[in-house]
């Protein structure tokens, strides 16, 4: 009885020992800002129970005795991926039941640890690079720093790389180049709410009605700001997943591709980084919108597996915020009088015959056959009415011209 007494006053006292006073020969130190912790703080009273208290499978309770309310986290979309699982659901479900288990689901946030350094005895402040390294690719995130994903043929894998990956050199954001992070606008409070930012654009930044630009009714009414001052954007038209199936050699020869992961070879019949087209988003603003995804299914397993080729599984749209904002915009005509930017193009007009490559669809850039998961395309009449050429448009469009050449003072500026 007397050593139960004993053995259980030793566990009690090392509890409450810091665990940076832990003898030197013991594998476990902390660092940072929680060096003063015990291991009961985190683990509870008992680590063998808790061995990671920062997991969603606990939801943080090892962290949220202190931050608290930020388990919040697994509530929202960086962690329920909703509406990937919705978008999978409605394509891939037919021809691959286990598409989203085995392709999508390591990306995303199941742990306090995944962005705060991987460590749980060495935590720190989530840098913009651990943001990046999820928000890389198609996801709205290293355009902010001026990168844009190259092709995927080899021949184009060349150049500089951003976090091992080749990358295109395209013009950063202006809040990037000012010395801003993700931080600054999405704040840990503002994700845990489950919004976008922490602030909107008018909320740091007051319209000056001086401007060509602003001075337009239309465009302060109707038009999100990053509509004109998104400089560029990545988009993909085509996503092809060829099926391969698992450790097959010869076909991985034929493609010319390393040993895949899965079963999927990924290719994009066309990248661009240009204006991206234009629509209406869910609060009915003209914004940019992308292909999100157009997407094509290929099964080439061979053996028992019938040949499929190129079956179109959806063409779908997203409205989105590029993050590549600049205070100047482009010309009127850019986008008042371009029908391709606003999947309107006329025949004459198309490069891509996509139709005769028996993909499913008229043209990337025709609305026939696609949709928009959060608003609608500009319907052709909506196009005539942005393009009524009066007296007040033609009045702007010449003072624009005269302050390109030098001969005005009140224009939006780079």
């Amino acid at each position: 009885m007397f050593w139960i007494i004993v053995l259980s006053a030793l566990s009690l006292l090392c509890s409450e020992i810091p665990a940076s006073a832990v003898a030197a020969d013991s594998p476990i130190s902390l660092e940072g800002v929680h060096a003063e912790l015990t291991c009961r703080d985190c683990h509870g009273g008992d680590p063998s129970l808790t061995p990671r208290p920062s997991s969603l499978a606990v939801r943080a309770n090892g962290c949220t005795g202190c931050h608290q309310g930020y388990d919040q986290i697994f509530d929202q979309a960086m962690t329920t991926r909703e509406a990937e699982k919705t978008f999978v659901d409605h394509t891939f479900s037919d021809v691959d039941p286990d598409f989203y288990a085995n392709n999508c689901s390591s990306c995303h946030v199941s742990d306090c640890l995944d962005c705060h350094g991987g460590d749980g005895h060495k935590i720190a402040s989530a840098t913009q690079e651990e943001c990046l390294g999820c928000h890389s690719g198609y996801f709205v995130g290293r355009e902010y720093l001026g990168w844009a994903p190259r092709e995927d043929h080899p021949r184009y894998q060349r150049g500089p790389q951003h976090l091992g990956e080749r990358a295109l050199k395209m013009r950063p954001d202006i809040h990037s180049e000012l010395g801003m992070e993700c931080k600054d606008c999405h704040s840990m409070q503002s994700l845990i709410a489950g919004q976008k930012a922490a602030q909107t654009c008018e909320e740091c930044h007051q319209p000056d009605l001086s401007v060509i630009e602003h001075s337009i009714v239309a465009h302060m009414e109707k038009m999100e700001c990053y509509a004109c001052h998104s400089a560029w954007a990545p988009q993909e038209y085509g996503n092809f997943y060829l099926r391969l199936g698992k450790r097959n050699r010869e076909a991985e020869k034929a493609f010319n591709t390393p040993p895949l992961k899965g079963e999927y070879l990924v290719r994009t019949y066309l990248r661009k980084q240009d204006a991206p087209p234009l629509g209406l988003n869910q609060r009915q603003r003209y914004s940019p919108i992308r292909p999100q995804f157009i997407t094509y299914y290929s099964d080439l397993r061979g053996g028992d597996f019938p040949l499929q080729e190129n079956q179109l599984l959806a063409a779908q749209w997203n409205a989105f915020f590029p993050h590549t904002i600049r205070t100047g915009t482009v010309m009127c005509d850019s986008c008042h009088d371009d029908r391709r930017r606003y999947l309107l193009e006329n025949e004459e007009e198309r490069l891509y015959r996509i139709d005769l490559d028996g993909l499913g669809l008229i043209s990337f850039w025709n609305q026939q056959g696609q949709t928009i998961q959060d608003g609608s395309f500009i319907s052709p009449q909506q196009f005539l009415q942005i393009n009524k050429k009066d007296a007040a448009y033609t009045k702007a469009y010449v003072k624009r011209w005269k302050k390109l050449l030098g001969q005005d003072e009140s224009s939006s500026k780079e």
